[in-house]
């Protein structure tokens, strides 16, 4: 009786090509190039985003984070979906990986947009409001009332108006991109 090994399928390729694949990837959250301009305006998301995300004491505006905060607020669960991508990696099964990588975009994008509604963050100024109230047709109703509440004699409150929430358009601009690091963009 002879001894050995029958190899009825070489699965190496595979698994290293699935390896290789992960390790050039990277999930990245935010507001993508293709997603930042906004109609009519100077400033695209982008650069608004950065804004409101670090603050710009030269203008007065306090830091109002959102990125980063909604990012570490589901760490946990991208990480398992990240090791979830490892492990079927190592089992070259490349369609698990990238459908993990897009779970972990999926999470981290939506807890941003959720970071942007529910805060904490510092309230609008009063020239804010009225700013917002003058840029809206009819005015701002909420902005009005937040702005007589000010007027009355209560603290300054987010309820009425949310500090990161205009017109919608930087909220919808937030995504997940999965790039490939040997390319620059």
């Amino acid at each position: 009786m002879s001894g050995g090994v029958t190899v009825s399928k070489d699965g190496v390729p595979a698994l290293l090509a699935a390896i290789k694949d992960l390790t050039l990837k990277r999930v990245m959250v935010g507001v993508p190039a293709e997603n930042a301009e906004r109609p009519d305006e100077k400033a695209n998301n982008a650069l608004i985003g950065y804004v409101l995300e670090t603050g710009d004491p030269s203008r007065n505006l306090p830091a109002r984070p959102f990125l980063v905060p909604g990012v570490q607020s589901v760490q946990e669960e991208a990480e398992r979906r990240l090791e979830k991508a490892g492990k079927s990696a190592l089992e070259g099964r490349r369609s698990d990986v990238q459908a993990q990588l897009t779970s972990v975009g999926l999470i981290c994008a939506a807890a941003v947009k959720d970071k942007m509604d529910t805060g904490p963050f510092a309230p609008l100024a009063d020239a804010t409001l009225r700013a917002r109230i003058r840029a809206k047709k009819g005015g701002d109703a909420a902005a009005a009332e937040e702005l007589a509440n000010r007027k009355a004699g209560q603290p300054p409150g987010t309820e009425l108006v949310p500090p990161l929430y205009d017109t919608g358009n930087l909220q919808n601009s937030v995504a997940y991109v999965i790039r490939d690091i040997r390319t620059r963009r």
